[in-house]
This record gives structure tokens, C-alpha cells and sequence, in this order.
């Protein structure tokens, strides 16, 4: 299992990278907070071609990271979602919540 990460780069991108599974989800969550209150009122585009292995709490994570964004008045968009997360937002029925990019 790989730890993630999360890193904005200059251009208002969040990368995304290692798993999204319960082991993981609340540190990462934490470090997320911090990296949207410096982003506050703009807009962020989370990209997650590099993300491993994902469960529902990779699922929740994103949930909660809509919901910290919205606080913040941070536009948020998804880049290059996994068909494993999302066919678990499928399951969950919350994949029209989702502002997946393209």
C-alpha cells in the first residue's frame, strides 16, 4: 500500500497520488484542508491519474473535500477518475454530486 499524497502546483492543480483507502483517507484529508484554506476563492482542478488502489473511503474523502472547497469558495474540479471511483459513486448514487472535468 502506498501512501498519498496531495500537492498543488503553480497552475491550480492538485495531484493526487498512492491509495485512497481507509488506512489512509484522514491524514490526507487533513493535509488537503490546509493546502484549500491557501486556495481560497479560486479555483482547483484535483487531478487523479495517479492514484493506486481506491475504496468507499476514497469515495468520502472526495465528499468531504467538495464539501471543505464549497466553504472556502474554491471552484473544484475532478481530473481522470478512476472507473473503480467511480463506479463506486454509481453504487453510492452520488456520482451526478461529482464536478468531474471534460
Amino acid at each position: 500500500m502506498t501512501a498519498p499524497q496531495a500537492v498543488i502546483d503553480d497552475r491550480g492543480v492538485m495531484r493526487l497520488s498512492g491509495d485512497l483507502v481507509f488506512a489512509h483517507v484522514t491524514t490526507l484529508l487533513g493535509k488537503i484542508e490546509k493546502l484549500l484554506e491557501s486556495n481560497k476563492g479560486s479555483e482547483l482542478v484535483i487531478d487523479m491519474s495517479q492514484v493506486g488502489d481506491v475504496d468507499s473511503s476514497g469515495l468520502a474523502l472526495l465528499l468531504e473535500v467538495m464539501e471543505h472547497a464549497q466553504r472556502r469558495e474554491v471552484k473544484l474540479r475532478i481530473r481522470s477518475l478512476s472507473e473503480a471511483l467511480l463506479g463506486i459513486a454509481r453504487l453510492s448514487n452520488v456520482d451526478a454530486l461529482l464536478p468531474l472535468e471534460g
